[in-house]
C-alpha cells in the first residue's frame, strides 16, 4: 500500500446527510415541505395496510395518509418498508414476518411504481429472525432505533443505526460538530430519524425547521441523499477492483465513483481504469 485510501461521496464530498421517518402520517406533508425548501432528502417508511381511506367522508385511521396523499406527499423522496401492519417481526414466525415484509414491499412498489429495497424495523426490533426475513424479502438495509451520536458509515446495513433521533438534546451541537471536521479521512454520515407526529405532539416544529435551515444550502460540502442512495453508492464503491499494490483501479459499475488516495481526490468513471 502506497497511500491511505478512503471513499468519497459524489463530487468528492467527504460528508453526507440523510433522514428516516416512519409510519406514513399526515404531518409528513409539512416535514417534506421543510426538507424540499432546504434542498434535503429523506426516506419515509410506510405501513401499506394502514393507509387512511381516500374518501374523506369515511372515518380516517388517526393521522395516517391515504394512499393517494402518500403518492403526492413523497414525490422526490424515497419510500421504504415498515411492515404492512407494523407488527413486532421478532414475535412472528419467520415465515409470517417474511410475508409481512414482502406484502408491504409489493404494495408499495405497485403504488409508487418503483423498486423498493429499504426498510425501517417496526419498534426497532432486530435479531436473526428479522435478518432472515428481510433477506428473504429482498430487503438490503433496515434502520433500527439505535442512536450512536457518531457520523460513522454503517458496518451492518441490516441493523442500521442512526446518528440520533431529532429529539436528541444534542442535535444542534452535533450539527456544529459535523461542520467543523477539518478534512476528515473517513467519510462522515449524519443520520437523523423520528416520526413527524412527534413535532405536533411536542409542539416543537422549530426543532426540525432550525436544523434543516442550518444543514441546507451546503451542497458544495454535504451530499443530501436518501438512505437508499447512500446504500447503492457504497455498494458500488465496494465493487471497485484494485490491484494488490493499489497502483491501479478499475470501475466495473455504472456509477461515477470518488475516493481519496493519499492527499488527492480522484474520480473513476464507469468502465474506466486509473493507473497511479
Amino acid at each position: 500500500m502506497k497511500r491511505p485510501l478512503f471513499m468519497r461521496f459524489p463530487n468528492g464530498l467527504d460528508r453526507a446527510l440523510t433522514f428516516s421517518y416512519d409510519d406514513g402520517v399526515a404531518p409528513d406533508k409539512r416535514l417534506v415541505a421543510i426538507f424540499k425548501k432546504n434542498g434535503l432528502k429523506a426516506t419515509f417508511n410506510i405501513n401499506s395496510d394502514l393507509f387512511s381511506p381516500d374518501d374523506p367522508s369515511l372515518p380516517r385511521n388517526g393521522t395516517r395518509l391515504s394512499a393517494k396523499e402518500a403518492v403526492e406527499t413523497y414525490e422526490g423522496m424515497e419510500v421504504a418498508v415498515h411492515g404492512a401492519i407494523h407488527p413486532f417481526w421478532d414475535q412472528l414466525p419467520e415465515a409470517a414476518a417474511t410475508l409481512d415484509i414482502i406484502r408491504d414491499r409489493a404494495n408499495l412498489e405497485k403504488l409508487f411504481h418503483r423498486t423498493i429495497r429499504g426498510s425501517a424495523a417496526p419498534y426497532g426490533v432486530t435479531g436473526e429472525k428479522c435478518r432472515n426475513a428481510l433477506k428473504a424479502a429482498g430487503v438490503v438495509y433496515c434502520r433500527t432505533t439505535v442512536s450512536t451520536e457518531k457520523f460513522s458509515m454503517p458496518k451492518d446495513w441490516l441493523e442500521l443505526p442512526a446518528t440520533c433521533h431529532h429529539g436528541n438534546p444534542r442535535l444542534m451541537e452535533l450539527a456544529d460538530k459535523f461542520f467543523v471536521f477539518d478534512k476528515p479521512r473517513a467519510p462522515q454520515l449524519f443520520y437523523v430519524w423520528g416520526h413527524s407526529y412527534e413535532f405536533d405532539d411536542n409542539d416543537n416544529w422549530d426543532v426540525i425547521e432550525k436544523f434543516a435551515e442550518k444543514m441546507g444550502g451546503h451542497a458544495d460540502k454535504i451530499w443530501y441523499a436518501t438512505n437508499g442512495e447512500i446504500y447503492d453508492y457504497t455498494e458500488a464503491y465496494n465493487r471497485l477492483v484494485w490491484s494488490v499494490d493499489l497502483d491501479r483501479v478499475y470501475n466495473p459499475t455504472f456509477t461515477e465513483l470518488w475516493f481519496l488516495y493519499g492527499s488527492k481526490t480522484y474520480r473513476v468513471m464507469p468502465g474506466e481504469t486509473i493507473v497511479f
